[in-house]
This record gives C-alpha cells, sequence and structure tokens, in this order.
C-alpha cells in the first residue's frame, strides 16, 4: 500500500473518531414508543455542524399529495426548510440534496419552484427517477446541511 492511498483513510478515520463523542441533537425526534404509527426515524439528527435531513415529502393537510405537481414540490421544499429552520439554519446552509421523483417528467416544473429556495450557490445535488414513493408522492428528499459558516453571516 502506497503512503498516498492510506492518507485519505487515516483522514476519514480520524474525523469519524472526532465526531465519535460529539453530542447529538435530534429534531422532529421520535422514539420507540407504544405509538406504533409513528414512522420509525426523527426528521433530522445535528452533530457537530452537519445537519443530517431525514427523507422528507410533500403531503397536504389530509396526508395526501396535492393534484398539482408545483405545489407538491412547494410542500417538499418547505418540509426541508422546516427541518433547516429548527436547526437554526437556512436554506443557504444546505451543501448536498438528493431528491427522488416518482416520474422525471416532474423534473422542470420542480426545478421552477427548487430555484426559488435559495439566495446564495446551489447546494450539489442529485434528482433520481424513483418509480413509486411513499403515500403516493412525487417527491422525497434528503439532504445535508452544514452550521459551520452561521457565525460569518453578515446581519
Amino acid at each position: 500500500m502506497s503512503p498516498i492511498k492510506v492518507a485519505p483513510l487515516g483522514a476519514l478515520l480520524a474525523a469519524t473518531t472526532a465526531l465519535a463523542g460529539t453530542p447529538r441533537t435530534f429534531i422532529d425526534a421520535r422514539t420507540n414508543t407504544l405509538n406504533k404509527t409513528d414512522p420509525p426515524f426523527s426528521g433530522s439528527v445535528k452533530v457537530g455542524d452537519t445537519l443530517y435531513i431525514s427523507g422528507q415529502i410533500g403531503l397536504g393537510p389530509d396526508r395526501k399529495p396535492p393534484q398539482d405537481v408545483a405545489e407538491e414540490a412547494r410542500l417538499v421544499m418547505e418540509a426541508m426548510k422546516n427541518q433547516l429552520v429548527k436547526a437554526g439554519m437556512t436554506m443557504d446552509d444546505l451543501v448536498s440534496v438528493q431528491f427522488y421523483c416518482s416520474d422525471v417528467k416532474h423534473y422542470d416544473a420542480f426545478n421552477a419552484v427548487y430555484r426559488g429556495y435559495f439566495t446564495k450557490e446551489f447546494p450539489a445535488r442529485a434528482f433520481l427517477g424513483s418509480g413509486g414513493l411513499l403515500f403516493g408522492a412525487r417527491f422525497e428528499v434528503v439532504g445535508l446541511g452544514d452550521s459551520a459558516n452561521l457565525n460569518q453571516r453578515p446581519n
């Protein structure tokens, strides 16, 4: 093994070890309680400066996706935004997102909504055709936020 190949692995192991003792903050936390109707995951988990956001979908008050594709895209983006706000962050703190879409024909309609949620550079992103999603949703998003630069923002 050459030292060049070992160095990145060593850095990864050092970073993982450093985070091992870092406290976690659970947002929209769920536990394995007697209420078995709650989904078995928390909305997001913050470890250090990183926010790990669980899959968010855009359902209406009736727990169904709206008929309008743009409205569903807005709801899924609002769900993502709400997780960030609860962690003291904004959409501009997203560094990576993955969107799953039941039919990629909705790509342009989704992007028309998506663009309006950022004031700075867009995060890294994947838009993946997935087939069927839970509850008949067209979109599901997972993401990573980084709060390391929060105190460097202008007021």
